[in-house]
């Protein structure tokens, strides 16, 4: 690893590994990132349960996990378990954790896929329950764990690019559509642009204004209706920040060459960064980049570099940040309340599309209280 910056791009971990996690859930995302992150971290999954018990048991087997329950509701009656890992689809998620609240006497911290929930009512409803029942609630918004997305927080934080200006993405990468996105009330906003969404939120906070245009994916073939998003995130303090979320990317996979990337650009009064997103190679481990010009680092490029990768190493920080807050008795880095307003600006979006006009976060925020 070359990192001369000293950029802050991995996550903080618990004083304590060895938390008991059960795990909800058996597809690829807790197979291949979840569970291979945690082994790596030295993190302590002992229980694991799916809608299909043969997967539950394949995936056990394959992560040395002791105990694989025959339902999902077994496993939410396990009393040794203390910490929830869940990965279903949406639809399914406030229904795992509301049976979690109600059964799990001993149960300290939930760490819930992204998206939360398909509404902000909903999840602001599986946010308040967890609050009542003194349950920490994280959301698993990997994004902001990938390297380069970290370490450009790191870059904003120390100022070296002054005030921002103007922030792209501009993501040209086919996602794989899991079945059980087929049916939902969105796809790609809620599914894939959440991403881009939450980062942005990340490094600049919550925008005041939002400008979208969508159009449906001709190389998906059920009904959908936001498949390729463009949209523009106003701020009262001049910065703008818009992506392009092609996932069409020309015929790459009908008969021409591809092109797929995702890069990213973040221009200040006194710097630019610029960097890539490795995921689009996945399974092939590509390390995202970051470059930094900057009047107070010389004015000339520099090129940190690192071995980690999004998928799987960024998994490490979403459950590290739900571990260390339960240990310091503070809210995480990406908790539920907070996670209420990237669901908004996802709500924004997909409404200023479909109804062609600016609008606010605070308009979903507000309707769904």
């Amino acid at each position: 690893m070359s990192n001369d910056l000293n950029l802050n791009y991995l996550p903080r971990l618990p004083r304590r590994k060895d938390w008991r996690i059960g795990c909800v859930g058996a597809g690829f995302i807790m197979r291949d990132c979840h569970l291979v992150a945690y082994r790596q971290a030295g993190f302590n999954p002992v229980a694991i349960a799916s809608r299909n018990l043969e997967t539950a048991r394949s995936v056990a087997e394959l992560h040395a996990i002791a105990r694989c329950h025959a339902s999902i509701a077994d496993l939410l009656s396990d009393p040794e378990i203390e910490v929830l890992d869940i990965a279903v689809p949406p639809q399914a998620q406030a229904g795992v954790i509301r049976l979690a609240i109600e059964r799990k006497r001993n149960l300290r911290g939930v760490l819930a896929q992204k998206p939360l929930a398909m509404s902000v009512r909903e999840a602001r409803e599986v946010v308040e329950l967890c609050e009542r029942a003194g349950v920490v609630l994280a959301v698993n918004q990997n994004m902001r764990y990938d390297q380069s997305i970290r370490a450009m927080k790191d870059v904003l934080g120390r100022g070296w690019i002054g005030q921002p200006v103007l922030a792209t993405i501009d993501m040209r990468a086919i996602p794989h559509w899991m079945p059980w996105a087929q049916g939902l009330r969105s796809l790609s906003t809620f599914v894939m642009s959440i991403h881009h969404l939450d980062t942005f939120r990340y490094w600049f906070g919550t925008p005041d204004r939002v400008l979208a245009s969508t159009r449906p994916d001709p190389r998906t073939k059920f009904a959908h209706g936001d498949g390729l998003n463009l949209y523009i995130l106003e701020y009262d303090n001049g910065c703008r920040a818009m992506s392009c979320d092609d996932v069409w990317t020309g015929p790459a996979r009908e008969g021409t060459e591809g092109d797929i990337y995702i890069r990213w650009r973040v221009e200040g009064t006194d710097g630019l960064a610029r960097g890539t997103i490795g995921w689009p190679s996945y399974p092939e481990k590509t390390p995202s980049t970051l470059d930094v010009s900057s009047k107070h680092l010389g004015g000339v490029w520099q090129s940190p570099r690192w071995n980690e990768v999004w998928f799987p190493d960024a998994f490490v920080g979403t459950m590290a940040q739900l571990l260390c807050a339960i240990e310091d008795g503070a809210a995480p880095e990406i908790s539920g309340r907070d996670n209420l307003e990237t669901i908004a600006l996802c709500e924004a979006v997909y409404h200023a599309a479909r109804e062609h006009r600016a609008t606010t976060v605070g308009e979903f925020l507000d309707v769904a209280r």
